[in-house]
């Protein structure tokens, strides 16, 4: 049991992606236990696709992680998934202060103190920005434990010796609960399709490594929206096979960016509303750069908002070139996981919904 001088704060919020979790972030708990007397982890990008970048919902996630802790270590860790909002900051911090706020009512016993809170971790690069961004809470700073990393165990996992991982000295940064529930995965359909979306981006990746720099893509988007409806493809290949996504590609080298985008409007829906009415209804447009935007290497795309007068017919669409399908679908009906890349967050910054 936590000694009473060792508790400096009631509640320690420790926010990561655990994408696997690894010793690491099991230190970075231990650390927080001894310090707090409830940690409350908020497990990042929840409600995403499965990707090479994110291959674990929340929930598989949450259970890797408690399947590591004692009973009693379990009573005082809080468990939630945190959603991410790609280009509002002050979204994804209202959200986080939401649910640290709602766990700390329902867990502190004593109403009339007001608990002390603070944020564990560690600063490990520019993703850690977000450790300044809660001035109103205690920071408890720990070491990168053995300097692990994420990131090199995905790309181990899902490569194709990754039957092998499991076994050799570089799993051991895992917990042994998690190396079991890895081991399981490895067996599933998810795990297979996820090892097929890593070998495209590798292969595409590998065309592209004798350029004499890191090669920057530019491509376009098209957010068409009439009556509460988007228009959205159903993507035919990879990678994203069987995700929905805007329409939208490549810039061609001697396209404007507005041409692209009617261009592969056209190519991917059959969208039959005339070039003038589309240009006569553009509403915005905005530039959407996140680093870590597409698996496929650094991708900025140009997305163009399409706000089509309300009709109660819409329009006639058909899957075309990329897309296996096109579909209006209702905006209060759209799934974060069912959307590739971040498309959810691009539709979600046009319209303000």
């Amino acid at each position: 049991m936590t000694r009473q001088h060792d508790q400096k704060y009631d509640f320690l919020v420790f926010i990561g992606r655990f994408q696997p979790f690894h010793q690491g972030h099991l230190a970075v708990i231990k650390e927080g236990l001894k310090r707090a007397e409830h940690i409350i982890i908020l497990c990042g990008s929840a409600h995403q696709p499965r990707t090479v970048r994110n291959p674990w919902t929340s929930s598989e996630r949450e259970l890797m992680i408690r399947g590591t802790l004692t009973a009693e270590e379990n009573n005082r860790i809080h468990i939630a998934p945190l959603m991410d909002t790609v280009y509002n900051d002050d979204a994804w911090v209202r959200n986080v202060q939401t649910t640290v706020n709602g766990i700390i009512t329902a867990q502190h016993k004593v109403p009339h103190k007001t608990p002390h809170v603070g944020l564990i971790g560690h600063s490990k690069d520019q993703s850690s920005y977000y450790l300044n961004l809660f001035p109103q809470w205690g920071s408890v700073p720990v070491a990168n434990y053995q300097s692990i990393s994420a990131t090199p165990l995905r790309k181990q996992l899902f490569s194709s010796q990754g039957e092998d991982f499991l076994t050799s000295q570089d799993a051991q940064v895992l917990p042994p609960f998690v190396r079991a529930t890895l081991d399981k995965f490895m067996k599933t359909d998810d795990y297979h399709a996820i090892q097929s979306e890593h070998d495209f981006i590798e292969k595409y990746r590998l065309a592209w490594q004798n350029a004499p720099y890191p090669p920057t893509f530019v491509t376009v988007d098209a957010v068409v929206v009439q009556s509460g409806h988007v228009l959205l493809i159903e993507r035919k290949a990879r990678p994203g096979k069987g995700l929905w996504a805007l329409p939208g590609g490549f810039v061609d080298g001697r396209e404007k960016l507005i041409d692209a985008c009617l261009r592969e409007l056209r190519e991917e829906t059959k969208l039959k509303v005339p070039a003038p009415v589309l240009m006569g209804s553009i509403k915005q447009q905005q530039v959407f750069d996140d680093p870590n935007r597409s698996a496929r290497g650094r991708t900025i795309t140009h997305a163009f908002y399409f706000d089509l007068a309300p009709n109660k017919l819409l329009p006639k669409v058909k899957g075309g070139d990329d897309a296996k399908h096109a579909m209006w679908v209702p905006l209060a009906e759209l799934e974060p996981s069912k959307l590739f890349e971040d498309h959810y967050f691009i539709i979600q910054e046009l319209t303000g919904m």
